[in-house]
């Protein structure tokens, strides 16, 4: 084997995989021409999407995550958000909304240097825009093989882009909480974010998002 061939293996095999292989990919969209409902503050001064519901829950943060998973072509790299408001609507036993708004300035990489730059403006801009949020448009009630409950639908603003996205979704209801739980695949490229990272480096389109809710009911 030549050097060249033994170097390319080397760089090959130091490849980290698709971040999005194995995951639901959520499905896409432009935003139908509609009227956007106002917002509504959350309890902990948060801005969430309005959710028209008999009942709203407030997102308990202390029991409830909200990250994401990122890669360049050596590595993965997870994200957190410590900061983060949510609502979901319920009729009866029925969830029929969700809601959040996360603060992008709370991101936190598995890198110091990471982290920082993913607030920069050739990236996320955490000070044009602020926050990221989704607001549901419709739940279904779906059993799949994988076994997520719910099919959601609804629209994610990202970097200032709305886009409106379906995924599926692990959504549970007992007599104390209502539980949720979701983690799918997006292209960063729909939401503007087009950084390409360094070019023997470059950064992976595909993010994945990885939600999980609790929302007590007292």
């Amino acid at each position: 084997m030549s050097r060249s061939s033994l170097l390319l293996c080397v760089f090959l095999a130091a490849c980290a995989a698709d971040v999005g292989d194995g995951k639901a990919k959520a499905t896409v969209s432009e935003v139908p021409n509609a009227p956007t409902p106002p917002s509504a503050p959350a309890t902990d001064g948060f801005v969430v999407p309005a959710l028209t519901a008999a009942k709203l829950l407030d997102v308990d943060v202390a029991q409830s995550k909200l990250g994401a998973l990122g890669a360049k072509i050596t590595a993965q790299h997870p994200i957190v958000f410590h900061e983060f408001a949510g609502k979901v609507g319920l009729e009866g036993d029925t969830v029929t909304g969700v809601a959040f708004s996360a603060k992008i300035a709370s991101l936190e990489a598995d890198q110091e240097r990471l982290t920082g730059h993913l607030k920069k403006p050739d990236f996320l801009d955490a000070v044009a825009y602020p926050y990221a949020t989704f607001g549901s448009t419709e739940i279904k009630q779906q059993i799949a093989k994988d076994g997520t409950t719910d099919t959601v639908t609804g629209d994610l603003t990202i970097h200032g882009v709305t886009k409106r996205v379906t995924f599926p979704a692990t959504i549970l209801v007992d007599a104390t909480k209502v539980f949720a739980s979701a983690e799918f695949v997006i292209n960063r490229q729909d939401f503007g974010v087009t950084y390409p990272g360094k070019p023997d480096d470059l950064v992976q389109d595909n993010v994945v998002i990885q939600v999980s809710f609790v929302a007590p009911r007292n």
